[in-house]
């Protein structure tokens, strides 16, 4: 099956080249992640009013979805570019690999912070431990102090866990399974908020697989609504349901900041520089990989990664920071945009 894969592959790409006029197409595709598709329109408009050439498709399915259309093959029918909020897994790169997507190039663009926010002004002032967010999102919490066993969680209300946190009801709005915001989210609050209860801690040492299990399964009950790809549609829903929260990027954050405030998490707030530094305990790297085989049959690609990793874009003071992308610090930049523009492909899985 895995050669009957490469051959097909071999046989589109010599297809395309070959001018089957029917396949090809003169815009550059894009597909992923909600959170870094605010940014890759913006270079794709701008490459195309720079240019001349046709403003590139972007396409918003999470970076799950993304990465299976990416992975799927080789040929226009198959996507360019795909945006992610998190890196991609082992199991996708042999996915692409399987596939005939051999030559994959990463482009590491920046930093995000995952937010927890609400319309309510007074969430500014509220401060979450990640232990705490745990215990609220959680679809089982132990039932004593040694996790022996498990129980439904019984929380309902904020106050439940803490008496400092709101006494309103635990309703929280956030992506889906699909969204790489979800697959971070789970990484680095929930199974890192499980940690910071002792018992939990020695569960994932002896029993790492039970531990994860357990950390990263969301509550089904209500208390957490899968609110679909778009950041800006659960924006909205806090807007007009501001006793809830939100799990989204700081990008969407700091584009609504007057309408939507954030709690900080262990002292630190979803700032800026707090991201940047890494103090703020919910912070992740954002991507996008290019399809090498795709550069000599898609016209402008390498001129889209090209616009993409300048300096008027993704830099200091580029117009992707103006819309709440948080760069890289110079000397990586400068590195990740030579490997970007030159190409290189991944020669390992990202695991």
């Amino acid at each position: 099956m895995k050669l009957q894969a490469q051959l097909a592959a071999a046989l589109a790409v010599v297809a395309i080249a070959g001018g089957a006029e029917a396949q090809q197409r003169d815009q550059i595709r894009i597909v992923g992640s909600s959170t870094v598709f605010p940014f890759s329109t913006a270079v794709a408009e701008s490459f195309g009013a720079k240019t001349g050439q046709p403003t590139p498709v972007v396409e918003s399915t999470g970076s799950g979805g993304g990465l299976r259309l990416f992975c799927s093959g080789v040929g226009t029918e198959h996507p360019d570019i795909v945006n992610a909020s998190r890196r991609m897994r082992g199991s996708e790169y042999e996915r692409c690999q399987d596939n005939g997507v051999r030559e994959i190039t990463e482009v590491r663009i920046g930093f995000d912070g995952i937010v927890i926010g609400a319309a309510d002004r007074g969430a500014a002032d509220v401060d979450m431990t990640l232990d705490q967010v745990w215990l609220a999102l959680a679809a089982e919490v132990p039932a004593d102090d040694s996790c022996s066993s498990f129980i439904p969680n019984p929380n309902t209300r904020w106050s439940d866990i803490d008496p400092s946190l709101p006494r309103q009801r635990i309703e929280v709005f956030g992506p889906p399974p699909t969204s790489g915001t979800r697959d971070a989210f789970v990484e680095l609050a929930l199974q890192d908020g499980a940690r910071h209860i002792a018992c939990m801690d020695e569960l994932r040492d002896a029993d790492r697989d039970r531990f994860e299990q357990i950390a990263s399964r969301i509550r089904e009950d209500g208390a957490w609504i899968d609110a679909g790809e778009n950041d800006n549609a659960i924006v909205q829903t806090l807007v007009n349901t501001p006793t809830a929260f939100g799990v989204f990027g700081f990008s969407f954050l700091d584009q609504n900041s007057d309408r939507i405030s954030a709690v900080s998490i262990d002292g630190v707030a979803p700032e800026f520089d707090n991201i940047a530094d890494g103090s703020y305990p919910v912070s992740r790297s954002l991507f996008f990989y290019v399809k090498n085989q795709h550069a000599a049959i898609i016209p402008g690609l390498t001129g889209y990664v090209e616009e993409f990793t300048s300096e008027e874009s993704w830099g200091e003071f580029g117009y992707l920071t103006d819309r709440g992308l948080i760069p890289l610090p110079d000397a990586e930049r400068n590195a990740t945009r030579d490997a970007a523009v030159n190409l290189t492909a991944m020669t390992q899985s990202p695991e």
